[in-house]
Parts: structure tokens; sequence; C-alpha cells
């Protein structure tokens, strides 16, 4: 008979999909994301759970410090990065766009929104505003009084209010606008696309200088259109997938997958198309990945 798991264990993989999503939320990338899980369990597993009053709360506070200690690192990588940097893309489940909060905090387009947040802004507005702790929580996690955590979540809330999607945008919205692209490719016909590209529309391709792709952001339906064109044109194919909680496409060229794409999308326009070309970034989406909160 298999011995039954000691109660860290039990605890930690209770919590596990949680803390992954905490660490993935703050850091952008799953691989990160994964580390921190690593360094994570390295120190809760030599925690005394006699101590522990609240478990789950115990385990946020180590992924969280341990995730805004690699979110530095990350930036100092990023800095050196060549061309855009993307958040890694995740293949979700069904079931979370049913989780408005959680799939909107997973999309590529609020991660982007997050990058512009400081390491403990992001921390703070994670942490109250997606997975609803309280500010004496979140104090502990962060090294801060709460009531200078209150005041970097009211700062921190008005930043992405300012820079987040305007309108709400609708699964059948964003599958409509994929549908145009997924049409363009395969009949070549760009007209459905430019009905729902917006006048300032950006084009942020990732290859990280492994692949070849854009090395800045491309502005503007005729230049982004040109580029679209040079997609469909290279007779990729296009599957329709979950994508960070939202509609997404996978592109294949003889079979092999060459890109995941995701939109952006304000006021019924297109405003953001994602194309992320890394190959050590796609690693993950030929399988689902677990997120909740």
């Amino acid at each position: 008979m298999a011995a039954a798991p000691d109660p860290a264990t039990e605890a930690f993989v209770a919590h596990r999909n949680l803390l992954f999503t905490v660490a993935y939320e703050m850091l952008g990338s799953a691989a990160d994301a994964e580390d921190v899980l690593q360094e994570t369990w390295l120190r809760w597993s030599g925690v005394d759970l006699a101590t522990v009053v609240n478990q789950r709360a115990y385990l946020v506070r180590i992924t969280t410090r341990q995730a805004l200690s690699r979110l530095r690192t990350l930036g100092r990588r990023k800095e050196s990065y060549v061309g855009p940097w993307l958040p890694e893309p995740l293949l979700t489940a069904p079931d979370v766009a049913e989780d408005v909060e959680l799939a909107d905090s997973v999309s590529m387009a609020m991660l982007l929104v997050l990058e512009t947040l400081a390491p403990t802004e992001r921390a703070v507005f994670v942490l109250r505003e997606v997975f609803d702790l309280g500010y004496d929580e979140i104090a502990e996690a962060v090294d801060k009084s709460p009531a200078a955590v209150r005041q970097i979540a009211h700062r921190a809330r008005a930043h992405v209010a300012a820079r987040r999607p305007r309108g709400s945008v609708s699964p059948a919205e964003t599958r409509g606008a994929l549908a145009a692209f997924q049409r363009a490719v395969d009949t070549g016909d760009l007209q459905g696309l430019l009905d729902i590209l917006a006048p300032d529309v950006v084009f942020l391709g990732d290859g990280g200088g492994v692949v070849q792709a854009a090395l800045a952001p491309i502005v503007g339906v005729a230049d982004v259109t040109e580029v679209l064109g040079r997609f469909t044109a290279s007779g990729v194919s296009a599957e329709p997938v979950r994508l960070n909680g939202a509609p997404g496409l996978m592109l294949r060229l003889g079979g092999e997958l060459v890109a995941a794409l995701a939109v952006r999308i304000d006021d019924g326009l297109v405003t953001g198309l994602y194309a992320v070309r890394n190959p050590e970034k796609l690693s993950r989406v030929d399988r689902e990945t677990p997120v909740s909160r």
C-alpha cells in the first residue's frame, strides 16, 4: 500500500494551481513561474506546520516573495532581449473563460498592462484585485505596512484602469476578429481584417532573436496589414484555440507550430495583435495549463 502524502505535500498540491497563477501573473513567464514554485516548495517543506494558521496565505506569501525576487532578475533579462518582449502564452481550459475576472487577469492584453507597473505595484495589484487578499496579508507578502499597501493598491488600480482595454469584450467579439484573420489565411482576402482594425492598431512580434520577427512595434493599419499579408501568403494554417483565457490562434507551417496569436480589442476594434514566435515560449502550448484563484 502506498504511503499517504505528508501534510506539507498535500497542502502544496492542493494550492499548486493557485500558486502557479499568482507567479505567472506577476512574471508573465510560465517557465519562471515553475521555477518560483520549486523555490516555494523548498521553503514550505522546511516550515513547522503547527505554527501556520492559514496555509493558503502562507504559501501565497512565500510565492509572492520568490516571484518578486525573480521579477527583478527578469527585468534585467528583458533589457537585453532582442525585439519586443511578450508574455509566454498558455493553452487554457474552456472553463477559465467562465471566471471573467480570472480570464481577464491572465489575458495577453492585461499581462502587457501589468508589465508597466513597478514590481511591488504589480504584486499588490495581482494579490488584491485578482485574488482578493486582505491588505494585512498583502503587507506581510511584500514587506510593507498595511497603510502603504493601500496607497500602492490605489495607485496601481488607477494606472491599470488608464491602460486596460476599453469597453467590455465578449469571447464572441474576439472569436470574430480571429475568424477574420483565419479567413485571410485561408483565402488571401484581407478585407475582412481591414474592417476591424483600429487606425492606430499595433502589431508586436516576439522572436527573441531566435526566429525572424519585427524588432520594433508596427503601428497603423497600412503597415500592420502588410505584415499580416506576409503571414497569409506564407502558407501558414490557423487553428482556433484558447490562449490565456480567451480565443486565440495557433499558426503552423508544414505542421510545425510557428506562432501563437492573441488580440486586444478596444471599443469593438482590434488595437493590438500579439504574435509569439520565440520557440522557447511555445513549449507549453501543446497542453493545457491549469490556472485558478
